[in-house]
């Protein structure tokens, strides 16, 4: 009885960087349109709330006093907020994406490896997974400038430019956070201290509820090393229209440097991880 010879199927192109990317993040889309109730507290209805109890509520306090002109620059405290808690919104809501959803890509889930069982490689895998990041972030945030805008929060157009730095500065540190993640083996407190000593302080102290000039004089240069912080002031200065083109420039330099030496560490980091 004569054998038939089945012809071997050709392995599938690998696909280009941008694509592959692509598809990464369409794999991250599929997952959240069906499971987006699961995370809709911590992307939109938690900047929400810090809205209301900080911008509506201890912003009328505030501004009672008469003496919140002085640090706001004669604007609401409600609209000097706003873009500030949209910039903290979206470096939390990177810190959060970017540990034990990478962590389970590795460990748990082990999703990371079965992307890697095909042509994938692990920067388009890591490229993917913050391009996502950042999609949502862009998302909940544009949520949210509606909800600001409705409460009387914006004062210009300018906005929108500062959801654009909140998604810059989400992603930049996403790309860190996402590097430091894929270094854990296990979570332990290595998390629990990333939120304890870093997450928590750069929210506090970065000029988000008041300016840095209030805070003591040998605490202000850590606060200008905070991404936080750079998004603050430039998402701050587009939405009161108060742009200072070099100190905007720098703070966007800060920003994109910090992206790019973030995503150059979480490409190598993923592939080295993720080498057969």
């Amino acid at each position: 009885m004569a054998l038939v010879e089945v012809p071997a199927r050709p392995a599938p192109d690998a696909p280009g960087r941008l694509r592959g990317a692509l598809i990464v993040a369409e794999h991250h889309w599929t997952w959240y349109r069906r499971n987006w109730r699961a995370t809709v507290v911590s992307s939109v209805l938690q900047p929400l709330l810090f809205l209301l109890a900080f911008g509506v509520g201890f912003g009328a306090l505030v501004d009672g006093t008469g003496r919140a002109a002085t640090a706001t620059g004669g604007v609401d405290y409600l609209v000097w907020l706003a873009p500030a808690l949209l910039a903290m919104s979206a470096v939390q809501t990177a810190a959060f994406e970017s540990t034990y959803p990478v962590l389970s890509g590795f460990k748990w889930q082990r999703g990371y490896h079965a992307m890697a069982a095909t042509p994938l490689t692990g920067a388009q895998i890591a490229v993917g997974h913050l391009g996502w990041i950042g999609a949502k972030m862009f998302a909940s945030g544009a949520i949210y400038v509606a909800v600001i805008a409705l409460f009387g929060g914006v004062q210009s157009v300018g906005i929108v430019v500062s959801l654009l730095v909140a998604t810059l500065a989400g992603m930049s540190v996403a790309s860190l956070v996402m590097w430091f993640a894929a270094t854990v083996e296990n979570e332990g407190s290595a998390f629990s201290a990333l939120f304890r000593f870093v997450v928590i302080p750069m929210t506090l102290f970065s000029g988000t509820f008041f300016p840095i000039d209030r805070l003591p004089v040998l605490v202000q240069p850590v606060a200008w090393v905070s991404p936080l912080w750079h998004a603050t002031e430039l998402a701050r200065s587009a939405a009161l229209d108060a742009w200072r083109p070099v100190a905007a420039a720098g703070h966007l330099a800060h920003l994109l440097v910090l992206l790019a030496v973030g995503t150059l560490l979480v490409t190598r980091r993923f592939a080295r991880r993720l080498a057969p």
